[in-house]
């Protein structure tokens, strides 16, 4: 019923594969990255947040990494921030603050090393520039974008203006700064119903995920009009899969990310954001959950809930996936992968960051 995204490209006309050996080859000549049952054992008390979804097999071959990336950091005095949609070895290995859109925007404003180094996608890693203009902040694969945030350009937020005169523009943060420096003020999953009703004026417009605008509209006493994006994991998700589910597991608890479609929202049984889930599932402990978002979510909190079984609907975020531990380290090791924001545009989207920062500590979100 459900399937893991996978891309079919030829692989062997891929560029960054072929880049691999070299970097593979590099870093073997400085860390000693061999797969060790014997590191892996005194690095017990890091495996055991993981135990539940990664095999001692594989922890054996992560543990080198691990080890090598957390000593790093020290020396390079950098910080991991990293998304709830990274895999376990990262979300628990090397990461030294997890959390949703909003969490991590926030936690970029309280960074006080002098490199960041951005575990998701590359729209994340543009907002802590962003809020840090003078650290460097590294993504550690250029290549991990975001539907959502390829699916507009200031160009279109211009054009959206232009239909609805005077209405304010809430973009989500899963947007280039381009399209942050165009807009009024941004919003996450967590925060965007109450963005919205917090605008003056009647008409507002979000942009660009046309089923988080639908289901805050659904609950807003705004006309909220919007652009038409979406996002490749959430959008897969049917109701239609849902109700077959739920036939076959009557007591499952569904839980939806509101970039889902809305009548997936509303055959949920409760729907919120990655963080917003995860306080839920924590709050609630239900005897077996359905995460209907992306794949790692459920795998990073087993071990927080071993009395919640959670079913695995399998929708793969390619573009986070992109982050690996090896990348985390080479990017570390080398000081590559910098992302760099033009200065203007800086300026401008930091404003609609700072209002969602600073709207969201008022609203108490």
């Amino acid at each position: 019923m459900f399937q893991c995204m996978e891309t079919t490209a030829d692989k062997s006309e891929d560029p960054s594969l072929l880049d691999l050996v070299s970097i593979r080859a590099s870093l073997a000549e400085h860390y000693d990255l061999a797969p060790s049952v014997e590191l892996a054992e005194q690095m017990r008390d890091i495996y055991d947040r993981m135990d539940r979804v990664v095999p001692e097999p594989d922890w054996a071959i992560y543990a080198p990494y691990v080890a090598a990336i957390n000593k790093l950091k020290k020396e390079k005095n950098a910080v991991i921030l990293a998304h709830n949609y990274m895999t376990p070895e990262i979300y628990h290995g090397v990461a030294d603050f997890v959390g949703d859109s909003l969490q991590l925007a926030i936690k970029a404003t309280e960074v006080e090393e002098d490199v960041i180094v951005q575990c998701g996608v590359h729209f994340m890693a543009e907002t802590s520039k962003i809020l840090n203009p003078s650290k460097t902040v590294l993504i550690p694969d250029m290549e991990a974008g975001c539907s959502l945030a390829e699916s507009i350009t200031a160009e279109g937020v211009e054009e959206m203006r232009a239909k609805y005169p005077g209405a304010p523009v809430v973009s989500y943060v899963n947007t280039t700064a381009e399209v942050k420096a165009a807009s009024d003020i941004c919003c996450t999953s967590s925060n965007a119903l109450q963005i919205v009703n917090a605008m003056e004026s009647d008409t507002v417009i979000m942009t660009p995920d046309q089923y988080l605008a639908q289901n805050v509209a659904n609950e807003s006493h705004k006309k909220v009009v919007f652009w038409e994006g979406s996002c490749i994991v959430h959008e897969l998700y049917t109701a239609a899969d849902l109700r077959a589910y739920r036939e076959m597991h009557p007591d499952t608890k569904i839980i939806a990310h509101p970039e889902c479609t809305p009548d997936v929202v509303a055959e949920s049984d409760f729907t919120g954001s990655t963080s917003g889930i995860i306080d839920w599932v924590h709050s609630h402990k239900p005897k077996e959950a359905m995460l209907v978002t992306e794949c790692s979510m459920a795998s990073n909190i087993a071990d927080e809930l071993p009395e919640v079984e959670f079913a695995k609907p399998c929708n793969m975020c390619p573009y986070m996936k992109k982050i690996t531990l090896e990348k985390i380290l080479w990017s570390l090791h080398t000081m590559t992968e910098e992302v760099e924001v033009d200065a203007d545009v800086a300026v401008k989207a930091k404003q609609a960051v700072e209002a969602m920062i600073d709207l969201s500590k008022k609203l108490g979100i």
